[in-house]
């Protein structure tokens, strides 16, 4: 009896749904211009907070992306640190020696926790070939292992050997971008360049990688030219050269073991006493990481902020639209409750009108973000979509939206006495 008595109850509770969202739908397509305006605050609202949280997304991911390259088992010594401290003066870091060549042969000579280091200088140069040319173009001249430690694809032609590298040939391998803007279509190996007043040979061409990330281009603006070929045009003894010296730990090795290796070996060869600050900074990805989390931070608060805002009126919309169709059919509800309609019927009732028409709106709103995300990749290749958590975020945020929104207008409708509702004039 108990079983069949649930069962009746079910069937019940199901016949409400059904006939709550058939109310709701007929109400919806018989007021075509209320539907608009209740849809369109909840679709500005959803759009604004889903295309903060799909550029914070993607913005996220390129950043993670560009610190992945960087290596999780890599330090980088350089001049300047990436994150700040405040035991350091900037004025006293200007005064810092670059790092050096000698660094470099320090740490090859004495460490044991690296398996591989390599040394780099950075510098801008006008890039020629027949009549194309790129100024300020990125040079970066490396030492042979520079491979084994930062990771890049080449897609046509090949690395320089090690015999290429350590006598100074007059070769470059060049970023998809470079290779884009002197010879278009053309295949650029084996064809000779200008790096400003020296020749070289392209020998490879480094993969695509596409914008996003810490920098817009990562490799694919940048030439690689071999450490002894760069010196001919590259002043490695200026307090302000762009110099690093990359050093990745051996499988096995904490990063924090190889950074502490690596202060010690570069005090002894700096000859810095007991007591005094390091003339160098050792950075690795972590500080990028953890420096990002706030940013990443605000930008959240922010998105949630401004769309906070507009979904915040798209809901007050909704209310007062509720409303004028809970007065508009008070005669009906008093029919309804006449013939022995429940309240919690006439709840349900409005309330599926409610979260449909909110659902609805978040639904439109997503379309919009979907859209302006193919936009912009096809203009700007930068590989941004939509993600299902963002999705089912607006679809959750839309539907409480419209269960808070319509309560109020389902409660009083609810509430209503037949007597006097059949006998209301609108």
């Amino acid at each position: 009896m108990q079983e069949k008595h649930k069962k009746t109850a079910a069937g019940t509770l199901l016949q409400l749904i059904y006939e709550g969202i058939s109310f709701a739908f007929s109400s919806i397509y018989v007021n075509k211009l209320r539907t608009f305006l209740s849809l369109f605050g909840i679709t500005i609202g959803i759009f604004c907070i889903i295309s903060v949280f799909t550029v914070l997304d993607w913005m996220e991911k390129s950043i993670r992306d560009s610190i992945s390259t960087l290596g999780d088992n890599v330090i980088y010594v350089q001049k300047f640190p990436w994150s700040f401290d405040p035991d350091l003066n900037w004025w006293d870091i200007i005064r810092w020696p670059a790092v050096s060549v000698e660094d470099f042969e320090a740490i090859t000579r004495k460490s044991t926790k690296s398996q591989s280091a390599s040394f780099v200088v950075f510098q801008p140069a006008t890039i020629k070939y027949n009549k194309n040319s790129i100024s300020e173009a990125l040079v970066g001249a490396a030492t042979y292992e520079i491979k084994d430690i930062r990771s890049f694809e080449i897609e046509k032609g090949r690395y320089f050997s090690l015999y290429e590298a350590s006598s100074g040939k007059n070769v470059a391998i060049i970023g998809a971008e470079v290779a884009e803007r002197l010879f278009e279509k053309s295949n650029p190996v084996g064809k000779e360049i200008t790096i400003g007043q020296h020749r070289a040979t392209v020998i490879g061409v480094i993969k695509k990688e596409g914008k996003g990330g810490i920098s817009d281009s990562g490799m694919d603006e940048i030439t690689i030219v071999p450490l002894n070929f760069g010196k001919t045009f590259i002043n490695l003894r200026r307090r302000n050269a762009e110099t690093q010296l990359m050093i990745k730990a051996r499988p096995g090795v904490a990063i924090e073991e190889l950074s502490d290796e690596a202060v010690m070996i570069l005090r002894a060869a700096r000859r810095l006493r007991p007591g005094e600050i390091n003339n160098f900074s050792v950075n690795r990805a972590s500080l990028l990481t953890e420096g990002f989390k706030a940013v990443f931070a605000g930008i959240n608060a922010g998105g949630w902020f401004i769309g906070g805002f507009a979904i915040l009126v798209g809901g007050f919309g909704v209310a007062n639209i509720m409303f004028v169709s809970v007065k508009e059919r008070t005669n009906i509800i008093g029919i309804q409750k006449a013939l022995g309609a429940k309240r919690s019927f006439i709840l349900l009732q409005f309330l599926t009108e409610s979260v449909i028409l909110s659902v609805l709106g978040g639904l439109l709103g997503i379309l919009f973000v979907f859209i302006g995300t193919l936009g912009i990749n096809y203009l700007y290749e930068l590989n941004m979509f939509l993600t299902v958590k963002n999705i089912l975020l607006a679809i959750f945020i839309s539907g409480t939206i419209g269960v808070v929104a319509g309560y109020a207008p389902a409660y009083t409708a609810a509430r209503m006495n037949p007597v006097e509702a059949i006998g209301y004039s609108f």
